[in-house]
């Protein structure tokens, strides 16, 4: 592995518009921060990057040297694959321009955006993207690991909504990919990572979301067996304007929860609703809440949709200690019910969670063949994470996602949504969740990336 002496250095800085910031620099322990506090690395430089050219120099850079090269977007990676200990580390976090044509209902969204730039971009023209639920995440590794939220089963993964990705390649040459330019990399790029370059500008189709319906409903968590069956099957039958995600959490001291059940571990949904929040559709929609067991809450309200995409920024920030798992489920079994029950009923922390996130209904409306994402066929993406403040509860948010994941993987369908894996799982899980689209992605890597210069990410090795 080579290193960035002092001569390359003062090329980079003399190549570059922003900033390099090394270990030398007051600012850096602060630019090496990133959403998950666990990740405690020392790259040696950051290039942030404001414009295409400056990518291009940092790429070359990291070429012509030979030190390993890492990616940052939103800075919101749960192994921390935008930090790599000695590497330059292209730094996109102030490339987050974005531009809406509301006329053809398409936006351009830079590297470096983070959902809540789209959505506010966006809203002003009662448009939006199905993208996450927190709005502090980075588009681009959302985008690139397929990506899904409160709009998917409505309007599909976020990767159904790209129509176009601007990509600066291994050897520094510049390329957009669509379905008529590159197409090969396009449905690579759709769900397989950042293997295949750096994605300076994406572009996306844009759909009809101004207000919404928001709601949560609450069991006391010793009800998570009847609730999860009931949900089990009421949310798949259920028309794909309602969207809930199943949770398993302690009560926050806040809004909307009374003071009566603050800090009391729950499961409950998440509720989502994109038809007209003015008519009674959704309340009548929600009504059979009461059939598994009377709520120990139930709220409902509209609101503008950036304000449901931001409703838990303040409750998990930037800076808190992270362990996070996930895996595919086609079905929610009585056998797996049991197991969510008890690790629900022994939650770590209070911020520990375990989300079942549906990605159905419009997502299932695209062939499981037409993009690098390999489960069209699962139903829930499940994320198990972990979570603390505090750095000396570290081991114990990570052995108890590690343990809940390792008892629930039995009934999977065997692989993950490419960014709920955790650090350290291996490539097995890679492989796994790509399915019969590995080696059709191992080839598209053969020809844009043949050297694998692009690695600090859920590798995919070119193919030989």
């Amino acid at each position: 592995m080579g290193a960035i002496n002092a001569t390359a250095l003062e090329e980079l800085r003399a190549g570059m518009r922003g900033p390099v910031i090394t270990p030398q620099d007051p600012e850096y322990d602060e630019t090496r921060k990133i959403y998950n506090a666990m990740i405690d690395r020392r790259p040696a430089a950051f290039a942030q990057c404001v414009d295409v050219a400056d990518v291009r120099t940092a790429i070359a850079c990291a070429r012509d040297t030979g030190v390993e090269l890492a990616v940052r977007g939103g800075g919101h990676s749960g192994p921390g694959l935008c930090l790599v200990d000695d590497a330059l580390v292209l730094d996109l976090s102030t490339m987050r321009g974005v531009r809406v044509d509301p006329k053809t209902r398409t936006a351009q969204v830079a590297g470096g955006a983070q959902l809540g730039d789209l959505d506010h971009a966006t809203h002003t023209f009662e448009l939006g993207v199905p993208a996450g639920i927190v709005s502090m995440t980075g588009v681009g590794g959302l985008t690139l690991g397929g990506g899904h939220g409160y709009l998917t089963r409505k309007y599909g993964l976020t990767i159904d909504s790209l129509t176009s990705a601007d990509v600066v390649l291994a050897d520094g040459s510049f390329v957009t990919a669509s379905e008529e330019e590159h197409p090969d990399l396009f449905w690579a790029l759709r769900g397989g990572g950042g293997n295949f370059g750096v994605v300076t500008s994406f572009t996306f189709r844009l759909h009809p979301v101004g207000t919404v319906g928001f709601g949560v409903t609450v069991w006391p968590v010793d009800r998570t067996p009847e609730v999860l069956r009931w949900y089990r099957d009421f949310l798949p039958a259920a028309p794909a304007d309602l969207y809930g995600f199943f949770t398993l959490f302690s009560i926050p001291p806040g809004p909307p929860f009374p003071e009566a059940i603050h800090g009391q571990k729950m499961c409950g949904v998440v509720w989502c609703y994109t038809g007209d929040p003015e008519d009674d559709q959704f309340e009548r929609l929600l009504a059979p809440v009461n059939d598994p067991a009377p709520p120990a809450f139930h709220f409902s309200a509209p609101m503008p949709y950036p304000a449901v995409q931001s409703m838990f920024d303040e409750l998990i920030p930037k800076g808190y200690q992270w362990y996070w798992r996930g895996d595919f489920f086609d079905s929610i079994s009585d056998s797996s019910i049991d197991v969510h029950h008890k690790y629900g009923e022994n939650l770590p922390t209070p911020l520990s969670l375990m989300h079942l996130y549906p990605v159905d209904a419009a997502a299932h409306q695209v062939g499981p063949d037409d993009t690098a994402w390999a489960y069209r066929d699962a139903v829930w993406s499940a994320v198990i994470a972990g979570v603390d403040p505090d750095p000396a509860n570290a081991d114990v948010i990570r052995d108890w996602a590690v343990a809940y994941q390792t008892d629930l993987h039995p009934y999977s369908m065997g692989g993950s949504y490419i960014n709920f894996i955790g650090e350290g799982e291996g490539t097995d899980r890679v492989r796994n969740t790509y399915r019969g689209h590995y080696d059709r992605l191992a080839a598209v890597k053969r020809t844009y990336d043949p050297d694998n210069f692009f690695r600090a990410n859920q590798n995919i090795p070119p193919a030989a």
